[in-house]
């Protein structure tokens, strides 16, 4: 039986970590044991406490280091685990972790070793607030562009990694992990593919992404091509 980790990054997640693992729980995949593992990114509240009630792995930063970092963090505790398969979600309840069986299929069947779980085949991009849709797209427009690929979400929390693609992802930057994995698995000739997912807009906290995420990622994409 295969192990997939499934990679929850959460800072201050109290409100929405409890019911995400609960339907996690319940998530079957055929041939597959799933495992959640919760990276408590610096949070002030019951974050950690609620993950391990759940039954969850949790590792911990000491503080908020940001989403690329626990994302890197996550990654890397994964392959030490042992997993054959990471599915990665974010924990504000905004995607729905139902979702986990298709989001695997083509890392399972081995057609690709990275997945991204598309809202705007899923349908659930209509449901955006509007300067979150106008910021993917234009972010998404960009990745699109720089790697050549047909990609229509560059920015969704919901992603499968085959274990090579975990064990080799490089994430430069701390601030967040979105366009510049992207970029570094494609680079590297890893097989990606898009799945549909749904989605719904978060009721609970309230998103890191504001008006300095230009000014800290674009930079981070520059970094990432110049990189060897």
């Amino acid at each position: 039986m295969r192990l997939v980790v499934v990679l929850i990054p959460a800072h201050d997640e109290e409100a929405t970590l409890g019911e995400l693992l609960a339907r996690v729980e319940r998530v079957r995949v055929s041939g597959c044991r799933l495992l959640s593992l919760v990276v408590d990114d610096g949070s002030g509240d019951g974050t950690a406490w609620v993950a391990r009630e759940r039954g969850a792995v949790v590792v911990r930063h000491p503080r908020n280091r940001g989403l690329g970092a626990a994302v890197r963090t996550g990654l890397r505790a994964a392959v030490r685990i042992g997993a054959d398969a990471v599915a990665y979600l974010d924990a504000d309840l905004e995607y729905f972790p139902e979702d986990i069986p298709a989001l695997l299929e083509p890392v399972l069947a081995g057609r690709a070793d990275y997945v991204l779980g598309s809202r705007f085949r899923g349908g659930g991009a209509r449901r955006m607030r509007p300067h979150r849709l106008a910021g993917n797209l234009l972010f998404t427009g960009l990745l699109a562009l720089l790697s050549r690929r047909l990609i229509t979400d560059g920015q969704t929390g919901m992603r499968a990694f085959s274990r090579e693609a975990a064990v080799r992802a490089e994430i430069i930057h701390d601030y967040n992990y979105a366009q510049v994995l992207t970029l570094d698995l494609l680079r590297k000739g890893f097989r990606m593919e898009e799945v549909p997912v749904r989605y719904r807009p978060r009721r609970h906290g309230e998103s890191f992404i504001g008006w300095r995420y230009p000014l800290k990622v674009l930079p981070a994409i520059w970094r990432e091509l110049r990189s060897p």
